[in-house]
């Protein structure tokens, strides 16, 4: 279906549905979903000339003195909203946010990816990204103390979230978003929900609205859900965890590799691996771009994310796993890339990553190899003399990769770098000033 094909059957569902209210979606920079609605009259003028909002209202946009922005709606991600009333209904569709002369606003996200799809398009390939997000439910949104005792795929009556999870599954496939599946994770009231692979751009559309869905069932439960990547210290950490492949324009996966009886990998998925973790440390920022991010990465294990930048077949504390290889399924050899957490703007996560991955192919960049059980061991002082690069203990440190990084410049665009490199010192600078209970602890008493 071309967009003018889209476009009819938007505007003819609008009005046999009885839609009164159209939300424009779109998202800042730091992946906060924004939203304004108009009537099913300026819909068809939206398609055409855009909608004009208040960019400097948005932050990492535009200064007041560029306020004017365009709304575009993208009319392949038209959904009507189900929890929304059947009378006087209401739908939301996704933008592309432009500047007033209509060429695209490099400070919009989706467009970031996009420029990255295009680029891979160029090279012959097509991106496809499956998800696994976790989060926690909580009594509300100051207490962070767990409402169950129940642990992995648990299957116990103390599983109180059990309803909420299905009522949030058939939400989701209501507004055409296939949930794979879904399930409680290893920490007390943590919890996990897996969505179907699809084109990278339509993927990261669908964690955005997940994520919304996800915290509306909760709280129309009076919980809170929340995706702060380490809530409660000691605790099972949450990720995001992103399966990518690449696929040529015949439909082949050309991360499937015949000749590689281990691993099953082809020496353009090697390529591409040894370009993320030739570009971990500069990509930090972005796949884990908080303080309480890095309280989740280091040290590996269950309840940590990964501290080195390798890579594994069974090695779950690895950045880049490899899922083991069902036969017969070639078309889903993928890679599973573990550092992303819940916070993080999913648009460009995949933007970055995937730019890192193709600098890899291009460059035909070797991966190191997958370090053996008795290497991992021997713990953080053989890594890093066996030649695996740490990655950043802190958001200041990943900051220093990411202002230093002419690669990240280039994939994220001047605009985003810099609104994200400012944005994310003052989040650290006023962490630093901040004086925690730990502290006080420790030190108010005196030695």
């Amino acid at each position: 279906m071309d967009k003018q094909q889209n476009i009819d059957f938007v505007l003819r569902t609008v009005e046999e549905r009885d839609i009164r209210f159209v939300r424009l979606w779109f998202t800042d920079v730091l992946g906060r979903l924004k939203s304004f609605a108009i009537s099913p009259e300026d819909l068809e003028v939206a398609f055409e000339e855009g909608i004009g909002f208040d960019g400097s209202s948005i932050e990492g946009f535009t200064t007041p003195e560029e306020a004017d922005m365009l709304a575009f709606p993208d009319p392949s991600t038209f959904q009507v909203l189900p929890w929304r009333p059947s009378k006087d209904g209401v739908a939301r569709v996704f933008c592309d946010v432009r500047r007033p002369d209509r060429t695209p606003f490099e400070g919009d996200p989706r467009e970031c990816l996009r420029r990255m799809f295009y680029r891979a398009e160029a090279a012959g390939y097509l991106m496809n990204v499956g998800t696994e997000i976790e989060f926690y439910y909580f009594p509300d949104d100051h207490t962070p103390e767990p409402m169950d005792e129940a642990g992995y795929f648990d299957l116990t009556p103390s599983d109180s979230a059990r309803d909420l999870r299905r009522d949030t599954v058939l939400m989701l496939e209501k507004m055409s978003i296939p949930v794979e599946y879904t399930f409680h994770s290893s920490g007390r009231s943590q919890h996990g929900i897996s969505l179907r692979h699809a084109e990278a751009l339509t993927t990261s559309d669908a964690i955005i609205t997940a994520k919304y869905i996800i915290k509306l069932e909760a709280y129309g439960s009076g919980i809170h859900a929340s995706f702060m990547p380490k809530p409660i210290a000691g605790a099972s950490s949450s990720a995001m965890f992103l399966h990518q492949s690449l696929f040529d324009h015949d439909g082949n996966n050309v991360f499937w590799g015949e000749d590689d009886a281990t691993y099953h990998l082809s020496d353009i998925a090697r390529h591409y691996m040894a370009g993320i973790l030739a570009h971990a440390r500069e990509i930090s920022a972005i796949t884990n771009p908080t303080v309480n991010s890095y309280k989740r990465l280091g040290g590996g294990g269950a309840n940590n994310g990964p501290a080195f930048a390798m890579w594994g077949l069974r090695n779950r504390s690895a950045m880049i796993r490899v899922p083991i290889y069902k036969p017969g399924k070639q078309l889903s050899t993928r890679i599973e890339l573990r550092t992303p957490d819940p916070m993080a703007n999913p648009y460009l996560v995949n933007a970055v990553t995937l730019a890192a991955g193709l600098d890899g192919i291009e460059r035909k960049l070797e991966l190191p190899p997958e370090p053996t059980p008795e290497l991992i061991a021997g713990g953080e002082r053989a890594l890093a003399e066996a030649g695996y690069a740490t990655l950043p203990r802190s958001l200041d440190e990943a900051l220093d990769y990411f202002e230093d990084s002419q690669f990240m410049k280039d994939a994220l665009g001047e605009h985003i770098h810099s609104f994200f490199l400012r944005r994310k010192r003052d989040e650290w600078a006023k962490f630093s000033a901040t004086v925690t209970e730990w502290e006080l602890k420790h030190y108010f008493a005196g030695a």
